[in-house]
């Protein structure tokens, strides 16, 4: 495991980017109930923070794994063409 995380060939930043979507949707519904705590249309912008912001912040994630995906999978098929070159 440490020759694997020196070596960098397992990544740390997915599991970082799932720490980071949570800390982002708490971000998103402070700042929903901070912003409705204004009364009037505040309300409404504060429930549409709430709502769509966690919203985005899971899409934001997800772009940034799929590219850890990729990594991994042209990883995998890097493998597999130099085992059939032995």
């Amino acid at each position: 495991m440490f020759k694997e995380f020196v070596s960098f060939d397992k990544m740390l930043t997915p599991t970082l980017i799932k720490v980071l979507f949570w800390i982002g949707v708490a971000f998103s519904v402070l700042s929903g109930l901070i912003i409705m705590l204004d009364g009037g249309f505040a309300v409404i912008l504060g429930l549409i923070t709430i709502i769509v912001g966690p919203l985005i912040t899971r899409v934001y994630c997800e772009l940034l794994i799929i590219f850890f995906k990729i990594h991994e999978s042209l990883t995998d098929l890097n493998k597999k063409v130099d085992n059939l070159k032995q």
